[in-house]
């Protein structure tokens, strides 16, 4: 065995804020050539996809979050409680009863009943976006900046409605969510982090008085059902009052900036390949999956997951010391598929790809517990827009977020006839 501390390998500054866009497309093919595994400025980089499954499933690796609490100082307040209570940093025993509980309302079948709701909020934000154009006197250009008008506000008025709140704070639930973020980014922890514990604080406030509104009138939404959960009757899993507001938390923060970045994402692809809109035009119904799918696999929003090892690891002949950070590149690992899957580093919503998960949601026990809402959310998204969006063309350069953290677009202008 050789300690991976010995090896001499290729590097990746993945914190260099210039890293994004086609630079990083191009930095990762490269990257990859040389190998699976790269060293990084905290440690390592798993780079295909068997390593990436291992060290996302392996029991004796975590993810490093309350590792950051300590770098951070963060020993107490109200972060504090919710790093340490956030179902990523929960194992074991503790982990499994929370997913059982919280599992069977993001369901596949579950989420099914929200897609009305999602082409509601679609055609209100389509009425809004279309408004100064006059109907039934032919074809008008219409300009917007695709993340203000749409995937900014869509997510986060779907979260509202999941969470049974009232559509009016989805701006609020957009705020929090998007500070709530910024602990997984170490250097908004640096410079950020009076505004991130604000956040947490102001949430907590709100989600335990939507806990208190849903109690007294219970609806089809996902906090009554896990009162439900929570009552003394259903022992002996039932969920405290701390926890039913941290699986809330949970999937408020996991569930906005990441939809919104990728439905930016989706439509920036498919406005850059226009064969390929119109064919979704053409058959929303029959493409619209394998198009969020391909837009999962192509521009993963979480290109890098952190793991640190809990115990030493020994994997392809290579030691791996008990704390050592890992970070499972999904950019890479998306692109390692089967043969037969047709040209990896083309975006192309009709390619035969292997049936691998993308790993953008993770994988194991920690995978992504609102994936089934994701992806019902972009798949509604991308069905209602193309046949409407006619001609779709980016109207000037997107502007590209960092890669870490999630990699979003701070903008992205676009332009098409109604």
């Amino acid at each position: 065995m050789t300690l991976v501390g010995e090896l001499e390998l290729p590097t990746l500054d993945y914190t260099d804020p210039e890293l994004r866009g086609e630079r990083f497309h191009a930095a990762m093919c490269e990257l990859r050539s040389h190998g699976w595994l790269a060293e990084g400025p905290f440690g390592y980089v798993v780079l295909d996809r068997e390593s990436a499954e291992f060290f996302l499933r392996t029991r004796a690796a975590t993810f490093p979050g309350m590792k950051i609490a300590e770098i951070f100082g963060v020993t107490e307040g109200p972060l504090y409680e919710q790093m340490k209570r956030n179902i990523l940093h929960v194992n074991g025993p503790d982990h499994a009863r929370l997913r059982s509980l919280v599992n069977p309302a993001l369901s596949p079948r579950a989420v099914e009943r929200y897609r009305p709701a999602m082409r509601e909020f679609l055609q209100e934000l389509w009425a809004r976006a279309t408004a100064r154009t006059a109907p039934g006197e032919g074809t008008e250009t219409v300009r917007c900046e695709f993340v203000e008008a749409f995937a900014k506000p869509y997510p986060s008025r779907v979260i509202a409605s999941v969470m049974g709140a009232p559509l009016e704070d989805a701006p609020r639930l957009h705020h929090w969510s998007n500070w709530i973020q910024r602990q997984f980014d170490a250097a908004s922890m640096a410079s950020e982090r009076d505004g991130i514990e604000q956040a947490v604080e102001e949430f907590y406030s709100y989600a335990e008085e939507l806990l208190e509104a849903r109690r007294e009138d219970p609806g089809d939404d996902l906090i009554s059902t896990l009162i439900a959960a929570a009552d003394p009757a259903h022992p002996p899993e039932r969920l405290s009052d701390v926890e039913c507001i941290n699986l809330v938390f949970n999937v408020l923060v996991g569930g906005v900036d990441t939809s919104q970045s990728q439905l930016a994402h989706a439509i920036r692809l498919l406005a850059e390949h226009p064969g390929q809109w119109a064919a979704l035009a053409a058959d929303p119904a029959g493409l619209a999956g394998q198009a969020v799918e391909e837009a999962l696999r192509y521009e993963p929003i979480t290109p890098f997951t952190a793991r640190i090892t809990t115990e030493e690891i020994s994997y392809r002949n290579v030691t791996f010391p008990q704390d050592t950070i890992v970070m499972v590149c999904a950019f890479t690992g998306n692109r390692d598929l089967e043969e037969g899957s047709g040209d990896v580093e083309t975006f192309d919503i009709a390619a035969e790809r292997s049936r691998a998960r993308a790993l953008t949601f993770g994988a194991g026990v920690h995978y992504c517990v609102g994936a089934n809402l994701a992806r019902a959310e972009l798949e509604e998204a991308l069905a209602f827009l193309a046949p409407r969006m006619h001609d779709l063309t980016l109207d000037g350069e997107p502007a590209y977020e960092t890669i870490m953290g999630i990699y979003g677009l701070a903008e992205l202008p676009v332009r098409f006839a109604v």
